[in-house]
């Protein structure tokens, strides 16, 4: 029985394709000789014997710690084909799918959290200070993920990929739990999803974001947190 995949294609230096698009993505790459590809902790599920995989610290201490305020975790894994080629497979720790982005050198990327699997060697990823108003009430937290340089960069997502087209000029409104990445540089601001604080509340939206185009915002079918929402009213309560 052969797997649901997309087509294994080349691009840029990476070798790769996706299984089971759309709840349960799995990432295989073909590493060439000495080729290296870095991924979030815990990321590997299989590899041929000709790689090996270890814990880098990649941005230094700092960088680790700011990973850690994304969610994110401190260490990355390095896969090297030290052996001769070889191919590692590679798997989010939510259910949902993979955006493959092609980084050519000149447009980063920012990636809520929880959002990085993996990335080329050529891609450097790192953490990005919002602003004390969008830290405090966007529900993302003070800090997201900036990946820039040339390579592939996987995104994971949380449910499936849903791409959001926004002309010049033109707007879109995204609930901030739905968000997976957007170029660096578009504009957007946080706002009351209704005109009232009490509306906003009551409807269950709160902030959202407003983002004008032109750009690409790519956006998760499903909101983890209202997921964690309705499964902890499934629960017994504490001391039952």
């Amino acid at each position: 029985m052969t797997a649901p995949s997309s087509d294994l294609q080349t691009i840029g230096d990476l070798t790769f394709r996706v299984y089971y698009r759309g709840a349960f993505a799995l990432l295989e790459v073909h590493l060439q000789p000495k080729q290296t590809i870095k991924a979030q902790s815990d990321a590997m599920v299989a590899m041929d014997p000709t790689i090996d995989v270890e814990g880098k610290l990649e941005g230094g201490l700092l960088g680790g710690l700011g990973r850690m305020f994304t969610g994110e975790s401190f260490f990355f894994q390095t896969l090297k084909a030290t052996r001769g080629a070889g191919i590692a497979l590679l798997a989010p720790a939510q259910p949902g799918d993979l955006l493959p982005i092609h980084l050519d050198g000149t447009q980063p990327y920012i990636l809520q959290k929880d959002g990085f699997l993996a990335a080329s060697e050529g891609v450097e990823i790192s953490t990005a200070a919002q602003n004390l108003a969008r830290g405090l009430f966007s529900g993302e937290g003070f800090f997201v993920l900036r990946a820039q340089g040339r390579g592939m960069l996987f995104a994971e997502s949380y449910g499936a990929i849903h791409a959001l087209e926004v002309p010049a000029g033109e707007e879109m409104v995204v609930d901030n739990g739905h968000l997976v990445a957007w170029p660096d540089g578009m504009h957007y601001s946080l706002e009351k999803a209704s005109a009232g604080w009490i509306s906003s509340l009551t409807s269950g939206e709160g902030l959202v974001c407003r983002f004008r185009g032109p750009g690409t915002v790519y956006i998760q079918s499903r909101n983890p947190k209202a997921f964690g929402g309705w499964l902890s009213r499934l629960l017994p309560a504490r001391g039952n």
